[in-house]
């Protein structure tokens, strides 16, 4: 069971008239909501399997509840057609914790006994060791705003089929990568570094046949049970491709 609440902020009023209102000179802070999310095992447990259970409750714990969390949305976001509503992440967390209590208890955010976890977890570092070998992100940052670096389509699809991965989606994940591998080799192949990409060009037009296999696969709904480990090598490849593009685009 999962419980969705929206603590702390007060009701704004429905401005009258369509101009609004006077905004001060230093305004106060708006009151800023902050969602809680509590998800429950329906499984019940005796309170010494309880206590055991939290004193061994770790960063595994928030991650699978985090997949539970990503599925709801998931689900939200197809039922109500609206994409424009973000998948979680452990990291936008103000905290987590884990515990056990009362079935009314837990379903209103309180527990007899709980611990907190640290902000970043397992899943998260692997995410943020990705990140800091980045290269100088925020020289390409300021490149790409200033017009002297061109994002390519392929990065924003690349970036999609990372999240699936990371999240387990791995039908999703084929098929956003299928169409990532394909624009980067018809982008890595046309622009001005295409001569330092050649080889990394040829590998991914190799690798290509090999994950549309598993993206027809994923289109039939039956993965092969080593498809998990094949995404992630070929996906590692493509973002090395990407990388090196950036070397090659400030040499």
């Amino acid at each position: 069971m999962i419980v969705v609440a929206t603590l702390g902020a007060p009701q704004r009023r429905w401005l009258r008239g369509r101009r609004g209102r006077e905004a001060a000179p230093e305004p106060s802070p708006a009151p800023v909501a902050t969602g809680r999310v509590t998800i429950v095992d329906a499984q019940p447990s005796d309170a010494a399997t309880a206590e055991q259970w939290l004193a061994a409750a770790d960063a595994t714990a928030a991650e699978q509840g985090l997949r539970d969390l990503a599925r709801l949305v998931r689900a939200h976001r197809v039922a109500s057609a609206d994409h424009g509503v973000p998948l979680p992440q452990l990291s936008q967390a103000l905290v987590v914790r884990v515990g056990y209590g009362d079935g009314e208890e837990v379903a209103y955010g309180r527990w007899s006994a709980a611990r907190e976890l640290p902000p970043v977890a397992a899943g998260e570092r692997e995410r943020a060791r990705r990140r800091s070998i980045a290269l100088r992100p925020q020289e390409r940052l300021a490149a790409l705003l200033g017009g002297r670096s061109r994002a390519l389509a392929c990065e924003e699809l690349t970036l999609r089929a990372r999240h699936d991965l990371d999240d387990g989606h791995l039908r999703e994940a084929a098929l956003q990568l299928r169409t990532a591998l394909t624009a980067a080799v018809a982008e890595l192949a046309a622009g001005p570094e295409a001569p330092a990409l050649a080889e990394r060009v040829e590998e991914l037009r190799t690798l290509s046949d090999e994950v549309g296999a598993l993206a027809d696969d994923a289109l039939g709904g039956v993965l092969p049970p080593a498809a998990a480990e094949t995404l992630e090598r070929i996906l590692r490849r493509l973002e090395a491709a990407l990388r090196a593009r950036t070397v090659a685009e400030d040499a």
